[in-house]
């Protein structure tokens, strides 16, 4: 009996977006951005996702329910963020917890970037397109949304506690139409300028 060969396995899983970003997009951003140097091509460093509990800091179900949120559509477990000053107009005292975030790299950054542009942005109700006005400076990019419960990851019983979060693109850019020509490659549904 013969034995039949087979090609080597890999083991090493790579996200579409970056397989597609290494191969086509690079090439592509230099050429249509005019950068001499390749390393001058804007590139996706990390993406920061954050829950402000606000008035639930002391509602133990609440700050369950968002660090369930979280682990499930990132697969990371999130730190809590303490307040670094007592401020008593809002009844906050210096370490107690405000809120979570987490920051995603590598191939979860671009399995959750995945997901959030094909999955998660098409199921909003009325969803025109993602704002043109929240980059900042540097060229980062802000979502936010009131309701996780468009997150196909999560069941009903999980979205009974509705709690917002936002997601933060960090991008290394020269300036903001190098970032948006970036996320506009990836997918990311930007609204229509009316002119």
């Amino acid at each position: 009996m013969a034995a039949t060969k087979t090609a080597p396995k890999s083991d090493k899983y790579v996200a579409r977006l970056r397989t597609d970003y290494n191969t086509k997009f690079v090439a592509e951003l230099q050429k249509e951005l005019e950068l001499d140097n390749v390393h001058r091509v804007p590139r996706l460093e990390k993406i920061v996702i954050n829950v402000g509990l606000g008035r639930a800091k002391e509602d133990k179900k609440t700050i369950e329910a968002a660090k369930n949120t979280i682990v499930k559509i990132t697969g990371q477990m999130p730190v809590e963020t303490v307040a670094k000053n007592s401020i008593a107009g809002f009844k906050l005292r210096e370490g107690n917890m405000i809120g979570l975030k987490l920051t995603l790299r590598g191939d979860r950054m671009y399995e959750f970037m995945d997901r959030l542009i094909n999955i998660v942005l098409p199921r909003l109700r009325d969803f025109h397109g993602v704002s043109n006005k929240a980059f900042d400076k540097q060229g980062n990019y802000s979502i936010g949304m009131t309701d996780q419960s468009v997150f196909p990851e999560l069941t009903f019983e999980e979205t009974t506690t509705p709690h917002g979060l936002q997601a933060v693109f960090v991008v290394r850019a020269e300036n903001r139409d190098h970032s948006k020509a970036l996320l506009t490659k990836f997918g990311m549904p930007f609204e229509k300028e009316s002119k």
